[in-house]
């Protein structure tokens, strides 16, 4: 195992059970890592967010596991460059793994998610550096790089291949459709990369949601047909889906199809993890992606009816307008959800991504939206 010396420095990393914990060793001389946002469909549905946040390491560095390799589910899909590695347990991106050595340097290079370092790593920009959103192609006209152009005053990088590159042949995901429920209602896909995990959701103003006081907490205040949405800069989240940031969007559970249990038990590939005493969380246990933050709070269920309501990461939907689904979300613009564990942890990257998303609810819709949403 190699340890710190003056030319190098030992980061670590954990996820939010600590199950999955482990160090890297680089030299000083690469520091800071650079950092990718890559927007590709496989990463959005991998994660359950809008992006990964990627740092590659240095050739023939590699991480140092300080606990049992069993704490650690690997993901691998046909078309697959990497393996992608996320805790058993409560599901967090720790990173990928390449499936075949590199042929100039003969070493399986990593890619790690430095949203889950310790330390300060990202308050102290000597250690980690966004620099760059990638495949942004893959998210229509608006993705994450919209609303994260610049950090301060760096702009960050942005690319994406060609269609039919060889070198970065990423597959074109199937185009999402438009789906109608049984009822003759539109209803919106949500589905992991797997497809282990797939349900559709009906819109707020489905006539069996009429008049419920719960429902329209959770309803658009521009809009009846459309849910409200938020991004979240938690610690908890980030600590569980291995990214800063995590989109969410909220609907009642009994509205799911197929039908989804109080326990969220049943559900294709699901798996819970409990992280407090009166919040549950799901996510696939084949690819790992983030589905659903569940709380038991009162002001997020309807005594009279027995409704509540679950948060679904945004990463997932099939929406056919793009990655934001605009035709089925208003998103809150003035604000991150809780922005203080956001600045405590990556100031620069928080500030700049409330400031940009400010700035296109400004353009976009002529105003910066703030609303409430019951605890956040």
């Amino acid at each position: 195992m190699a340890s710190e010396t003056p030319e190098s420095k030992t980061l670590t990393a954990e996820c939010y059970c600590k199950s999955t914990r482990f160090t890297i060793t680089v030299p000083v001389s690469a520091l800071p890592l650079g950092t990718h946002l890559c927007a590709c469909f496989i990463c959005r549905q991998v994660h359950g967010t809008f992006t990964c946040f990627h740092a590659p390491l240095p050739s023939g560095v590699t991480p140092q596991f300080l606990t049992s390799p069993t704490s650690i589910t690997r993901y691998r899909h046909a078309e697959a460059a990497s393996d992608r590695l996320f805790c058993s347990t409560c599901g967090c991106h720790i990173g990928d793994e390449d499936i075949t050595p590199d042929h100039a340097t003969g070493h399986l290079e990593w890619r790690v998610a430095s949203s889950i370092f310790t330390d300060g790593a990202h308050a102290d920009k000597s250690v980690f550096q966004i620099r760059s959103h990638i495949f942004t192609g893959d998210t229509s006209s608006v993705g994450f790089h919209t609303w994260l152009p610049r950090i301060g005053e760096r702009e960050l990088y942005i690319w994406s291949p060609e269609k039919g590159d060889p070198v970065f042949p990423i597959p074109p995901p199937q185009p999402p459709k438009q789906e109608i429920g049984e009822d003759g209602h539109e209803r919106l896909r949500a589905e992991c990369h797997c497809g282990g995990v797939s349900f559709t959701f009906p819109r707020p103003d489905h006539p069996s949601f009429k008049d419920n006081e719960l429902v329209k907490r959770y309803t658009s205040p521009k809009d009846p047909s459309k849910w409200v949405a938020c991004l979240d800069v938690c610690d908890d989240c980030r600590l569980l889906t291995g990214a800063h940031v995590t989109p969410w969007t909220f609907v009642p559970l009994n509205s799911l199809q197929p039908a989804v249990s109080s326990d969220l038990k049943g559900l294709g590939t699901l798996k819970t993890y409990r992280s407090s005493e009166k919040v549950l969380r799901g996510f696939c246990g084949c690819c790992g992606a983030t589905v659903f933050y569940l709380c038991d709070e009162e002001e997020r269920a309807d005594a009279k009816s027995g409704m509540r309501m679950v948060d679904i990461a945004v990463g997932i939907l099939r929406a056919p307008e793009g990655v934001i689904a605009e035709r089925w979300l208003t998103w809150r613009t003035s604000r991150l959800t809780y922005k203080g564990d956001g600045m405590r942890f990556d100031p620069g990257f928080t500030e700049g991504l409330e400031a940009g998303l400010r700035a296109w609810g400004e353009k976009e819709h002529g105003e910066v939206l703030d609303f409430e949403i019951p605890m956040l």
